[in-house]
């Protein structure tokens, strides 16, 4: 069964959550995990890409916006419901959750402290636990 993971942030800004994704990813793809960021829109996929690239400098995070053509790569970002092959990690940005989500190992849902994302997360909190979900809530400090 599928696990959720809450990481409630200290700061409101969505380049916040951005950023912790970009750490999440980094830190399981060092692990051999495939990962699938799912994201609000094509703007905020660009904008995550962007990052990618100059996240760590030095460091390179192989990843791609999901195309339905060609091979995968470990890190793949989207908004749309298609994840390809990956089962591992889904790091959802979104407000909603991907109808795919029970594919993977795990869900991480990153809440930033904004009061529209926590009212959101809520949301997000009680469709899994009415399923039976296993949830954690990670409390990341600043």
């Amino acid at each position: 069964m599928t696990r959720v993971d809450f990481y409630l942030l200290p700061g409101v800004q969505r380049q916040d959550a951005l950023l912790f994704s970009c750490r999440l990813a980094e830190k399981a793809y060092q692990l051999g995990h495939r990962v699938f960021i799912h994201t609000q829109d094509d703007t905020q996929a660009q904008q995550l890409d962007d990052l990618l690239w100059s996240y760590r400098g030095e460091r390179f995070l192989p990843h791609q916006i999901r195309s339905l053509t060609g091979e995968g790569a470990p890190i793949e970002v989207g908004h749309t419901e298609e994840a390809g092959d990956h089962h591992d990690l889904l790091i959802n940005l979104a407000d909603r959750i991907p109808d795919c989500f029970g594919r993977f190992t795990r869900v991480a849902e990153i809440v930033t402290n904004h009061e529209d994302a926590k009212r959101q997360s809520r949301d997000n909190y009680r469709f899994y636990q009415q399923r039976g979900y296993p949830m954690h809530t990670h409390r990341i400090r600043g």
